[in-house]
């Protein structure tokens, strides 16, 4: 009698991947999931600086002249006090991400300026980097296992000397709580994030408005064949980039990286994007 193998049926996933760029963007980018943007970013802010409504700005950012670099961030915004908020999703490692990072706070600043006299009095400024992977120059602990990262300007002593200027990173690899270790709102959307594609229910302790729009809204049925095409394209991008940087930085040479680069260029992807995913510089990427 011939031995039959069953092949064991995958389950299709029912809710879209938040780290990519249609994913994250549906979920916290539109005007229709403003509330949920909200939440978030009240989850990470401290109780006296709670936001109660925000207005989307233009992403990209321009420099003083035509021969600047641009800036194109994931999400920007501003709240009802006037301070700005950058909201990215960083997917895979790149060259100086934390020099990209501050570079790209300085045009929320700059912005700022007032024209005629003006008394250089600013507004807070908070860039929020979610990210699907470790830093790797962390050697002890605490710090190495921590998935939130606050950075603020100090001084020799420890001291806050500038409070209107804050990175928050947060290093999705090292949030490995369960369902029955979170304790707090910051918890509950980091176990959302990081675990959304893997859900076919919403778990019971998520049964609240803002929550149950989350999940309304990442849910692929809800998608128009538009929607659910440009997904699809974005979830491709999505495993080929991180699949590519993550080669690239384990070969951990310029040649890697080059590699990656020309992989890039031949999905179609902008110069600009090929520069802030590899640290090239645009001559280079122009020679490929």
């Amino acid at each position: 009698m011939p031995v039959v193998y069953l092949k064991e049926k995958r389950m299709q996933p029912r809710y879209i991947n938040p780290y990519t760029d249609f994913g994250f963007k549906k979920i916290f980018g539109e005007e229709a999931s403003k509330p949920l943007l909200i939440d978030f970013l009240n989850a990470l802010l401290p109780e006296q600086s709670k936001i109660t409504d925000l207005w989307f700005k233009n992403t990209e950012q321009l420099g003083l002249t035509d021969s600047d670099r641009k800036a194109i961030y994931d999400i920007y915004c501003e709240n009802e006090r006037g301070e700005k908020f950058i909201v990215e999703l960083q997917k895979a490692r790149q060259n100086y991400f934390k020099e990209r990072t501050i570079y790209y706070s300085t045009f929320p600043i700059r912005e700022q300026a007032g024209k005629g006299d003006w008394n250089y009095a600013l507004k807070a400024v908070y860039c929020i980097s979610i990210l699907d992977f470790t830093f790797d120059d962390y050697e002890a602990e605490p710090e190495r296992s921590e998935f939130l990262h606050t950075i603020k300007l100090k001084n020799q002593n420890g001291k806050v000397f500038y409070d209107k200027l804050t990175y928050l990173y947060l290093e999705m690899p090292n949030f490995t709580k369960q369902e029955n270790e979170l304790e707090g709102r910051l918890d509950q959307w980091l176990y959302f994030i990081k675990n959304l594609q893997d859900f076919q229910t919403m778990p019971l302790l998520f049964k609240d408005d803002v929550l149950e729009q989350a999940f309304e809204t990442a849910e692929l049925a809800k998608l128009g064949p538009a929607e659910r095409s440009k997904y699809e394209q974005s979830l491709k991008v999505y495993r080929d980039l991180k699949n590519s940087l993550d080669t690239a930085f384990a070969d951990g040479t310029l040649e890697g990286t080059l590699r990656v680069a020309r992989q890039l260029k031949a999905m179609g992807a902008t110069i600009d994007f090929i520069v802030q995913a590899t640290g090239l510089t645009a001559e280079q990427v122009r020679d490929l």
